[in-house]
C-alpha cells in the first residue's frame, strides 16, 4: 500500500493488489477458499498478513447468514459454574476448539425458568449459529424451544427424551458406575449405598441404572439423591447413615458430592476406607486433594468438548444428528 493509505484500514481492495489476485479471490479465500488454486491462497494469505486486513464480521454475516458465534448454555445456577469444575474445563475446551476456527463462544446461564424463557429468546433470534448445550434437565421448556427454531444443538450428555432429535456427547455413565460398584464389592464390601445425581439429568439415571445393574434388588435403605453440589453430597451421606448405620461403602455419582461426604463421615467419626470407603464419579482436581485422595471413575472432558464442538459444526447446515459415547476408567486410590 502506498504510504497516503498507510493510517485508514486496509481493505480487500489492498489485499487483491499486494497479492496480484482479483477481489473476487480474495472474497472467495476469505469465505472458505473454495475455487481457489493453492498458489492464490497462498498469496492471499501472505497479502493479508502483511496488509494486515482484519474481516469485517458483520458484513460477512450479510453475505453467509452466519454469525459466526456459538452459545455455551448452562442450565444451572450461576454458582455452579464456579463451584464445580468440570464446568470449568468444558467450558476452556470449547472456547479453544472454537477459536481454532475463528468463531467466538458466548456464555449464557440459564439457571430458572425465566432465564430459559429469556436465553431462548436471544439464541434463536439470529445471535449465534448453534448451541452447545450443558446440564439440561429432562422437560426443560429451553430444549423444545431450541428445536422448534431449528437451530443446531449439541448436548453435554445424554438428552433425556429427545435422543432422537439432539445431537450428544456422553461419557459411558452406566459403564462407569458397573466398574466402580463392582471394584467396591470386590475389595469385599457388602453393603453398599449410593448418593445419585439429580434423577432429571442423564448421570443421576444412568449412574443409578449402573448400580443396580451390579446389586440386584438393592435396599431402598441404601439409595439416596443429590443435587451434585457438596452440600447436597453432606446431607445425602447424613441421611444414608441414618437410614443404613451398616454400611460399607458408598459410590458418590460426583466428586463434588463425594467430597461432601467424607467431610460428614469425617464428622461422625468414621473412618475411611476401614469404615466406609469411598467411590467418585469425573476424577475432577477434587479427587487428589480430597482427604484420602478419592477412588474414582475418569470421564475426559477435555475429549467430550472437542467432540462437542465438532458435532456442532458438522450439523450447522446440514441438519445431521450424531451421538459418540465415551469410555470411562476407574482410578484407584486411597479412599476404596
Amino acid at each position: 500500500m502506498s504510504s497516503s493509505n498507510a493510517s485508514r484500514r486496509p481493505t480487500m481492495e489492498d489485499v487483491a493488489e499486494v497479492a496480484g489476485v482479483s477481489r473476487g479471490t480474495v472474497s472467495r479465500v476469505l469465505n472458505g477458499g473454495h475455487y481457489v488454486s493453492p498458489d492464490a491462497l497462498t498469496a492471499v494469505q501472505r497479502a493479508i498478513r502483511k496488509t494486515g486486513y482484519v474481516v469485517n464480521q458483520h458484513a460477512r454475516s450479510l453475505v453467509t447468514q452466519r454469525s459466526n458465534s456459538v452459545a455455551f448454555i448452562l442450565s444451572d445456577p450461576q454458582d455452579r459454574l464456579f463451584e464445580d469444575p468440570n464446568f470449568n474445563i468444558l467450558l476452556k475446551g470449547c472456547t479453544q476448539a472454537l477459536a481454532e476456527r475463528d468463531i467466538t463462544l458466548l456464555l449464557t446461564i440459564a439457571g430458572t425458568q425465566e432465564d430459559r424463557r429469556r436465553v431462548g429468546r436471544w439464541v434463536t433470534a439470529g445471535h449465534v449459529d448453534g448451541v452447545l448445550l450443558v446440564s439440561e434437565h429432562a422437560g426443560s421448556p429451553l430444549t423444545d424451544e431450541l428445536r422448534s427454531r431449528g437451530l443446531p444443538i449439541v448436548a453435554a450428555g445424554r438428552p433425556i427424551g429427545h435422543e432422537r432429535e439432539i445431537s450428544y456427547v456422553a461419557a459411558d455413565d452406566r459403564d462407569g458406575a458397573r466398574q466402580m460398584v463392582s471394584y467396591l464389592g470386590s475389595r469385599g464390601r457388602r453393603r453398599i449405598g449410593i448418593i445419585t445425581g439429580p434423577t432429571d439429568t442423564p448421570g443421576g439415571v444412568d449412574r443409578l441404572a449402573g448400580y443396580r445393574d451390579v446389586i440386584d434388588e438393592p435396599d431402598p435403605r441404601l439409595i439416596t439423591h443429590g443435587d451434585y453440589t457438596q452440600a447436597s453430597g453432606e446431607r445425602a451421606m447424613a441421611d444414608l447413615l441414618d437410614r443404613a448405620p451398616d454400611l460399607d461403602a458408598v459410590f458418590v455419582c460426583s466428586d463434588l458430592m463425594a467430597l461432601g461426604a467424607i467431610s460428614t463421615l469425617h464428622r461422625v467419626g468414621k473412618r475411611i476406607p476401614q469404615d466406609v470407603a469411598v467411590g467418585g464419579f469425573d476424577d475432577s482436581k477434587v479427587a487428589v486433594s480430597a482427604d484420602p485422595p478419592l477412588t474414582t471413575i475418569r470421564q475426559d472432558f477435555t475429549r467430550v468438548s472437542t467432540e462437542m464442538v465438532r458435532l456442532l459444526l458438522d450439523s450447522i447446515g446440514t441438519n445431521t444428528r450424531s451421538a459418540v459415547i465415551l469410555p470411562t476408567e476407574l482410578v484407584i486410590r486411597e479412599s476404596a
